[in-house]
This record gives structure tokens, C-alpha cells and sequence, in this order.
């Protein structure tokens, strides 16, 4: 029996600090208002590189194991050296790797990671191996566990039983996941990609009112509510109907507000924190949340402080399974605020 199954993706990460990148400024076309510029044509010299492993369903991993809990991971990669040095690390870590399957048909995700600073970056991803994984290669039978953790598991959408189907008749295999942990009395926490919150709202209903703990940064709960995501308090009541178990909303910078259905929580990062590459700070917040919030009972202060504080660790060291927490590792905890909701 496992503590918990982590769900999602695998990749090969490698991370570049390019040097003299030329940054343009922008209105509209970009989030954040700039972005980078590479001159076609020309060699560009990298000051540093860096290779680790990520993918959300391998990070979320890394933080269970290392809080002490009996962790599997279950996805698929590459019969490539990439994919095998994905399985390797997951085995120092001590993650169980018996549920990872290894395909020809597609090499292993990779994630090329250009920064200038490593802490404002652009991602060029290649959705590989990761995104075939489909219902009929999950051994069910063989599942035994707590909590499912689903982190996104972007492009895994099954197809219609018949071509005669209607388009949303097709299952994606986040539901049938969800389906299955609701049936066999498995608690499940969910991180869905924007693709599975795209399904038709009937479908988003059923799955959520099964769901235990809902992970979400602000874009994504604007966007399932409709609700611009400075009224915090319409947002989560908007997702405290569809969704019974605890919401989570991470607002970047500005921290984090979680919902009971009751209350709500907020916390801030610590001001003097230091931030060297934000890659996998959401995975690593996520688990640490969950892991302190299955350790104590849904305590929902104490899974904030270990969710913000294993994300710190995160943020202060290239990569997103280097500087993750400990359990028993001491670390300075924030204020929790709590509010009527």
C-alpha cells in the first residue's frame, strides 16, 4: 500500500543562460509585457547550462518521498537515455518507479529553459512520451493507495469511442483517474492543465464534486469561474459550488489564498527570500501543501507553511527537485491569515 500516486508528466530539463539577450518590451502579445529576442542566423554563446529532471508528475514525486511518504510515480517515457536517467533518479530518490512505462513511438519530454537571470524564463516544450499514456496502459487492478496527485497532464485527451461520437463523448484520462480514486475510497488532489479545464462545464462538475484538494493558480481560477481574479471571495465561492473539498489558489509572488468552503487562508512569501530559478515552484508548493495536509489532518496553516517554505527551497537552487524540504528539515514558517469566507 502507497501513501500516495503521483500522475503526470516526465521530462529532461536543461536550462540556459544565453549571454547579451536582447529583451523587447510589449503591450499586449505577451503575460508579463516583454520577451526575448534570438537574431535568426546567428550563434548565440550560453554562459551556463544545467541539466535536471522535471515534469510535474516526477517533482511532486521527489517532495513526497522526501517528507517521508511511501510515493509512487506513475507516467511514461522514452526507451532513450533520457528517460532512463529520469527512472534513475527517481530510484536514488527512493520514489518506487514500477508503474513508469517506456514507449518507442516518442522520445522522452524535454523542457529547453532560456533565462537571462534564471528567475524570469521561457519554456520551449516538447510534449513527448509523457502525453501518450492512455487508460488502457494503467494497471488498475494492481493500484493500491491513500491519495491519488494528478499534476497537469496536458494533450491526454482519449479519442470518441466511434467516429459518429459526439466530440465530448471522449474521456480524458484525468476523469477516468478521478473516477477511479472516488470509486475505490482513494483521496485525490488535482493540479489540472488548461486543456482539462477547457472541457464542457457538465464534465468539469462531475469531476470536481470528487475532488479532495484543487490546485490553481490565479489565470486558471479566473478562467473556470469567469470571475476577474482580483474578487478572491466570488472566485472561491464560485468554485466552492462545484468543487466540496479544498480549493487552493497560488497568486505568484503574492502568495497564496486557500478556501475550506468556511474560511479563507492567505499567506505571503518571506520578504527577504532568495530566488535563483522559478522552475517547478508551483509543483514543489503543491506537494509540500499536500504533504503537511495529509500529515496533519487536513490542517490547512500547517500545510501552507510547508507548501511555502519547501517552494522556497525550490526557488533558491536551479532545477525543481533541488532544494526541496526534508521531513523533520526546520524552516521559518509564515503568517497565516484566516477570514469568513
Amino acid at each position: 500500500m502507497f501513501d500516495i500516486i503521483t500522475f503526470g508528466s516526465a521530462s529532461k530539463d536543461i536550462t540556459l543562460k544565453p549571454k547579451n539577450l536582447t529583451v523587447l518590451k510589449y503591450k499586449k502579445e505577451f503575460t508579463l509585457g516583454k520577451g526575448l529576442c534570438l537574431p535568426i542566423g546567428s550563434k548565440i554563446d550560453v554562459e551556463e547550462i544545467t541539466f535536471n529532471s522535471g515534469g510535474g508528475g516526477t517533482n511532486t514525486a521527489a517532495t513526497f518521498v522526501l517528507q517521508g511518504f511511501k510515493t509512487a510515480f506513475y507516467g511514461m517515457v522514452g526507451k532513450d537515455q533520457s528517460g532512463q536517467e529520469v527512472i534513475n533518479e527517481l530510484k536514488k530518490l527512493k520514489v518506487d518507479t514500477k508503474f513508469i512505462l517506456k514507449t518507442s513511438k516518442k522520445p522522452t519530454n524535454y523542457s529547453i529553459i532560456i533565462s537571462q537571470d534564471f528567475q524570469d524564463r521561457t519554456i520551449l516544450a516538447y510534449r513527448g512520451a509523457s502525453d501518450l499514456l492512455s487508460k488502457k496502459d494503467i494497471l488498475w487492478q494492481k493500484i493500491k493507495t491513500k491519495w491519488f496527485y494528478s499534476a497537469p497532464l496536458t494533450g491526454l485527451l482519449c479519442l470518441p469511442h466511434s467516429e459518429s461520437a459526439d466530440s465530448t463523448a471522449g474521456a480524458t484520462l484525468f476523469e477516468d483517474i478521478v473516477n477511479f480514486a472516488h470509486k475505490n475510497k482513494i483521496k485525490i488532489a488535482l493540479n489540472p492543465s488548461m486543456q482539462q479545464l477547457c472541457l464542457p462545464k457538465e464534465k468539469l462538475v462531475e469531476v470536481f464534486k470528487k475532488i479532495d484538494v484543487l490546485f490553481l493558480n490565479q489565470e486558471e481560477a479566473s478562467f473556470l469561474t469567469k470571475i476577474p481574479f482580483e474578487k478572491e471571495k466570488e472566485i472561491f465561492k464560485k468554485i466552492d459550488e462545484i468543487c466540496p473539498g479544498v480549493a487552493v489558489m497560488t497568486k505568484g509572488s503574492e502568495g497564496v489564498v486557500v478556501s475550506d468552503g468556511k474560511y479563507l487562508y492567505s499567506a505571503k512569501p518571506m520578504p527577504d527570500r532568495k530566488i535563483i530559478d522559478t522552475t517547478g515552484a508551483g509543483d514543489s508548493f503543491a506537494s509540500g501543501f499536500l504533504a503537511d495536509y495529509i500529515r496533519y489532518s487536513g490542517d490547512i496553516e500547517k500545510a501552507i507553511q510547508l507548501g511555502m517554505a519547501n517552494s522556497q527551497g525550490c526557488l533558491s537552487q536551479i532545477g525543481a527537485k533541488n532544494g526541496l524540504l526534508k521531513k523533520g528539515q526546520k524552516f521559518e514558517r509564515v503568517e497565516v491569515l484566516k477570514n469568513k469566507l
